[in-house]
């Protein structure tokens, strides 16, 4: 294994950990922060709408939402337009923890990147974006 993969895998993996840990403390797990993120910005979004937005496929925007249904953070409700759609709204629950949920987050992003000068961060945001833009176009999910 080469060591670009190595540390690539290792920090995906350690972020992702970490991630978890500081967002169970509001009652939400690694990922649904994603989901969340973009109905605190655009509630009431279908499934295939979300997923568009956080490029994942549609089956895993339904699996989590449905996780996120049973433990209070989400309520699905039919169209009132078109009844064969469902929207996704956020319940008071996900709205309260939105100012919790975000700090967490970017208190995280700033331990992880605290031994990183400014122009360090920036080439590694921009290499992140070139890396993720090549493997979009190398493995696009199934919408």
């Amino acid at each position: 294994m080469s060591e670009l993969t190595a540390l690539f895998t290792r920090a995906s993996k350690l972020w992702r950990n970490a991630s978890d840990e500081a967002m169970k403390q509001h009652g939400v797990r690694v990922g649904q922060n994603l989901l969340l993120q973009v109905l605190w910005d655009t509630d009431g979004l279908t499934p295939g709408e979300l997923a568009d937005r956080l490029q994942v496929s549609t089956p895993t925007v339904v699996k989590s939402a449905n996780r996120m249904e049973a433990s209070g953070l989400l309520t699905k409700r039919r169209d009132t337009v078109d009844r064969r759609l469902v929207r996704i709204y956020l319940t008071e629950r996900a709205r309260n923890v939105q100012d919790a949920v975000q700090s967490a987050r970017a208190d995280l992003e700033r331990r992880v990147t605290q031994t990183l000068t400014d122009t360090e961060r920036a080439q590694l945001v921009d290499a992140l974006r070139k890396i993720n833009a090549q493997l979009d176009t190398i493995t696009l999910p199934p919408r």
